[in-house]
């Protein structure tokens, strides 16, 4: 060894003497005071590997402000994460490098220049490290935080501060959020262990409110590289259960995952993760693919197999197959996505969940639905080939819940509307399901009974069977006067039309005095209960058609005439020849009669 390098040997073992620093505050002075000085003129007077000590000065001096900065604030001791885990490994490094720079002094390298290179790199390395993690506490405020969050009763070697009261200012809760995400990145893996319990505990407290706080103070893309399979499993399991509740919280924490490519990751959790994992992902896609501007991404992921795979029975828990079934639905609506689902077979396996658990039939009913509605005929067809219809009829006969009958009901009309003959055969031929729409009618919600009366519209029940159907007339008119929106009223109104073509059951409506009086106020022009006067119109029109001398007189007892003839002198369809129905020969008097007002 030279000279030059003997003495700076021995100058770095006088350096910090054999023994650790007693406290972190001598460890900083050490490292301010001693090793950095050292290092950065010892980076200069390096006579091999030159440019690796070159871009390490570098470093250096950004370390030594960094650190500066950090002394500057009385605070830093308080901040565990800082004196208890930065510092003692950033001392390690230093010591290495002072080690390493006396032996670049010497030309002949004993030890081989490979091995002296690599040395250097790999504490440079780590040195790199080090700085990042001083500049993201920095950069976060808390190595400058007077630890005001803390309690009295607070253990000074706390993990992470302690959480916040949900009344907290918006401060306070947000410094919480930046400590948590810095343990995440410093931190070992217990320390990363308890930020996410602490995050997922903050959370908790009020999730709209603290998923939009995470979103703006957090580091999403962190979290979301805690969700490869390289992560290690304890921190994919509290990871996949934050961004669970951060995609389902609030609309700007579902729109912050997605753009951070969150859909990516949480579709391959579902495809081969363990269970606990498939349902958090599977609860974070269906609120992610419920916005149309999110769904589109299901198919550009290669996600509709993974959706349709995980909704087969065995292939996961009845939640994950409910919850697959019901992202597929809020995918149907992209025809990218609905040609994939028909290619992945999506239509055997949602008839398939029909005898599933209550979610997944509802789910799968409503996706079938969606698929026949917005389909081609292929699809309705696929379904009618995979004894669809008769499933959704079961369905439809043995639930109880109101979600599961309506979603069966758009299930059935879909399929109805606009497949082959032989699928609106089969149900115009039912009694049993016109036994079932009827009693839907009177007593259903009003969606369900929406759905009723647009099935009963849409289909071509023999007469027999209308006559079966005649209790539902009045609750069909009360839906005319009270229902919304205005397609609820076409629906009512087409159904109620079809049923009066049976003239036993004009005879049954016009005997009901208290129809009769709604049907002739909704003619009324002043009357906002219908907003199109055609409505009532063609009803009346229905009722009056045949010799139903009855309810002709019951509608002009009712005062039907005078409302007619204002309709018909503000050229409302049908009101004239309605009025003509009504009046028979005295329909030239008529017009000439002032009506009371």
């Amino acid at each position: 060894m030279t000279s030059a390098a003997s003495a700076a040997a021995a100058a770095a073992a006088d350096d910090d003497g054999d023994g650790t620093p007693a406290s972190p505050a001598e460890t900083l002075e050490l490292i301010l005071r001693r090793l950095l000085p050292f290092l950065l003129s010892a980076a200069l007077s390096a006579r091999t590997l030159v440019g690796r000590w070159r871009l390490l000065h570098s470093k250096l001096s950004l370390l030594l402000a960094a650190l500066s900065d950090a002394a500057g604030s009385p605070h830093w001791p308080s901040n565990q994460l800082f004196s208890d885990h930065l510092l003692p490994s950033l001392l390690s490094t230093l010591r290495t490098l002072r080690s390493l720079s006396a032996v670049c002094l010497d030309q002949d390298l004993p030890g081989g220049k490979l091995r002296l290179q690599s040395d250097v790199d790999i504490a440079t390395s780590g040195l790199s490290l080090h700085l990042h993690d001083l500049h993201l506490l920095l950069r976060s405020g808390l190595l400058h935080h007077d630890g005001s969050l803390a309690s009295p009763a607070d253990d000074s070697a706390a993990i992470v501060l302690p959480l916040p009261a949900p009344s907290a200012s918006r401060a306070v809760l947000a410094l919480f959020v930046r400590d948590i995400f810095a343990r995440l990145q410093i931190g070992a893996l217990d320390l990363k262990g308890k930020a996410l319990d602490s995050l997922l505990e903050l959370l908790a407290t009020d999730p709209a409110k603290i998923s939009r706080l995470v979103v703006e103070e957090g580091d999403l893309p962190l979290l979301l590289r805690l969700l490869d399979p390289s992560a290690h499993s304890l921190l994919r399991d509290r990871t996949a259960a934050v961004i669970s509740i951060l995609s389902t919280a609030s609309d700007a924490s579902r729109h912050a995952v997605f753009e951070e490519g969150a859909l990516g990751p949480l579709l391959r959790l579902l495809d081969s993760g363990p269970a606990v994992l498939k349902e958090r992902a599977a609860i974070a896609i269906h609120a992610l693919t419920a916005d149309h501007g999110c769904a589109w991404a299901v198919s550009a992921y290669g996600g509709v197999s993974i959706l349709v795979a995980a909704c087969h029975s065995g292939s996961g828990s009845p939640s994950v197959q409910a919850l697959a079934a019901g992202s597929l639905n809020n995918a149907a609506a992209i025809d990218d996505v609905r040609a994939a689902m028909v290619e992945e077979g999506a239509v055997s396996v949602l008839i398939e969940l029909l005898s599933g658990n209550l979610e997944a039939q509802k789910n799968a009913a409503l996706c079938l639905a969606s698929l026949a509605a917005m389909g081609g005929e292929e699809i309705r067809n696929a379904i009618l080939q995979e004894n669809g219809l008769t499933r959704l009829l079961q369905l439809l006969r043995v639930a109880s819940d109101p979600e599961a009958i309506d979603h069966a009901l758009k299930a059935i009309s879909a399929c109805a509307l606009a497949v082959s003959p032989t699928a609106t055969k089969l149900l115009s031929s039912s009694p049993p399901l016109f036994a079932q729409l009827t009693d839907l009618i009177k007593r259903g919600s009003a969606g369900i009974q929406h759905s009723a009366a647009a099935l009963v519209a849409n289909l071509s029940p023999s007469e027999d069977i209308k006559r079966t159907m005649a209790e539902a007339m009045p609750a069909l008119i009360k839906m005319m006067e009270n229902s919304k929106p205005s397609s609820a009223q076409e629906a009512a109104a087409a159904a109620l039309t079809s049923l009066v073509a049976v003239r036993a059951n004009r005879r049954e409506l016009s005997r009901d005095e208290k129809s009769v009086t709604r049907l002739v106020q909704m003619l009324d022009p002043r009357s906002e209960a219908v907003a199109g006067k055609e409505l009532p119109v063609a009803v009346v029109l229905a009722l009056t058609s045949g010799s139903s001398g009855g309810a002709r007189r019951r509608l002009a007892e009712a005062g039907a005439c005078q409302h007619l003839q204002k309709l018909a002198e503000a050229d409302v369809p049908g009101a004239k020849k309605a009025l003509q129905r009504i009046t028979g020969n005295r329909l030239k008097n008529l017009f000439s009669i002032s009506w009371p007002q």
